[in-house]
């Protein structure tokens, strides 16, 4: 188990209710933690809270530490739990409404069941999000009718050139499914109105995670972007040159996890102010 958020449904249905506008989601939420209808139930219900605004993400794979958290996990299915694409598809299934039971009807005098889950929520199918590393995912997220998001970790497989790799997973995707969304995950940190402390604080965490974006890391063979950290004007011109960047609808920039409020304050207020108008955005009216 990690620190940090571990019910990311629950601070979004506490989120749905202090906004009306933004949209809401995740990068990624590992289906190898969650049972697939009990994690469509929530989603739903959280979707139907915020007014069809949520965005979930979602990725396969055994928990990290599987062999460590196995016998909390699942004392008694471990080994026979399905940690493949399949977890994804069951979950697609039952938020679009699919029959989840051979059952629906009454059961005694005020016990009514349906044969589908619920609550149900029409819109929330086409928002759903698929996290993807891989040429496989890509293609798997565009056969399979989600939306993709490319982030800031992806597997080196015919170049070493993560910007290169990035555009080739989104093109294979977009081929497969043309009028789905395309995200690109990026930690970039605006300094516009940092102090001078925080300024170098945000060079030195980014100098000291840069070693790993210069090849590929482990056994899979995995790609780290590179932190940007400069004036809005520096990193909309940086993302401007970037292939995969060119190619995405929209972009999911991430927080650094060790950083102060004072300083989230001051970085997300200048994405708000600097960056996303220095690359075309501007505030719904």
């Amino acid at each position: 188990m990690q620190y940090g958020i571990s019910s990311p449904v629950a601070v979004l249905a506490a989120a749905t209710q202090r906004t009306s506008r933004i949209a809401l989601g995740t990068a990624v939420t590992p289906t190898g933690w969650e049972n697939p209808l009990r994690l469509a139930e929530d989603l739903a219900t959280v979707d139907i809270l915020s007014g069809g605004r949520l965005n979930p993400g979602i990725s396969v794979g055994p928990p990290m530490n599987w062999d460590r958290v196995a016998p909390a996990l699942y004392p008694d299915t471990a080994s026979h739990e399905d940690f493949s694409y399949e977890r994804v598809t069951r979950l697609l299934s039952f938020i679009r409404g699919e029959k989840a039971t051979d059952f629906a009807g009454a059961e005694g005098v005020v016990e009514v069941f349906s044969d589908r889950v619920e609550p149900h929520s029409p819109g929330l199918s086409s928002r759903m999000w698929y996290g993807g590393a891989s040429l496989r995912s890509a293609q798997w997220a565009g056969e399979n009718g989600m939306n993709f998001l490319t982030s800031s970790v992806i597997r080196a497989e015919e170049s070493e050139d993560f910007a290169e790799i990035q555009r080739a997973q989104i093109r294979l995707f977009r081929s497969l499914n043309p009028t789905g969304r395309v995200s690109q995950g990026l930690v970039v940190i605006p300094t516009d109105s940092a102090s001078a402390s925080q300024k170098a604080k945000y060079l030195a965490y980014a100098e000291k995670r840069t070693p790993r974006t210069l090849s590929p890391q482990g056994p899979a063979r995995m790609m780290f972007a590179r932190d940007i950290v400069g004036t809005s004007a520096e990193i909309a011109e940086t993302l401007q040159a970037h292939a995969g960047f060119q190619e995405v609808d929209e972009v999911a920039f991430a927080l650094p996890f060790s950083f102060e409020h004072d300083d989230y304050v001051q970085i997300l207020t200048d994405m708000a102010t600097h960056l996303g108008p220095a690359l075309g955005w501007s505030p719904a009216g």
